[in-house]
């Protein structure tokens, strides 16, 4: 059975996206998905800086577009990680009852930092990199 991993942050168009890019260079046979708790980007492509950075890194993800968690999206995955405490906490608040995804911190116990204010593209990429190899390995 293919396991099913939906990605999500704030806004879909910096971490999530970047993290279901990232997990699709090294694990194509996977359905992944991202999403974001907000609709303000919905249909929009990921942020540019991400998108250089992705890019710099051999990865193009151009073809992505924002959108927001649906309620089906918490029966059609087997785990939905968010990038941080706040987006884990719109998740399972927002988790409808018959909801069998399993919802986690993606870098476990630690947050996944926003970039679109700081500029920190870079970290962001690195911080998924790590976490992707790690779960290669367990998944």
């Amino acid at each position: 059975m293919t396991t099913r991993i939906l990605f999500v942050c704030l806004g879909n168009i910096c971490r999530s996206p970047a993290a279901e890019a990232v997990m699709r260079s090294h694990a194509p046979g996977l359905e992944l998905d991202s999403a974001g708790t907000g609709a303000w980007h919905a249909g929009s492509p990921p942020d540019p800086r991400a998108l250089a950075e992705g890019l710099r890194r051999g990865i193009d993800y151009n073809d992505l577009r924002a959108r927001r968690v649906e309620p089906a999206d918490y029966t059609s995955f087997d785990i939905i990680f968010a990038m941080d405490r706040q987006n884990l906490a719109d998740l399972k608040a927002r988790a409808p009852k018959d909801c069998t995804a399993r919802i986690e911190l993606f870098l476990g116990d630690r947050e996944v930092p926003d970039p679109y204010y700081d500029d920190s593209f870079e970290q962001m990429f690195d911080l998924i990199e790590d976490r992707v190899q790690e779960l290669m390995a367990t998944l």
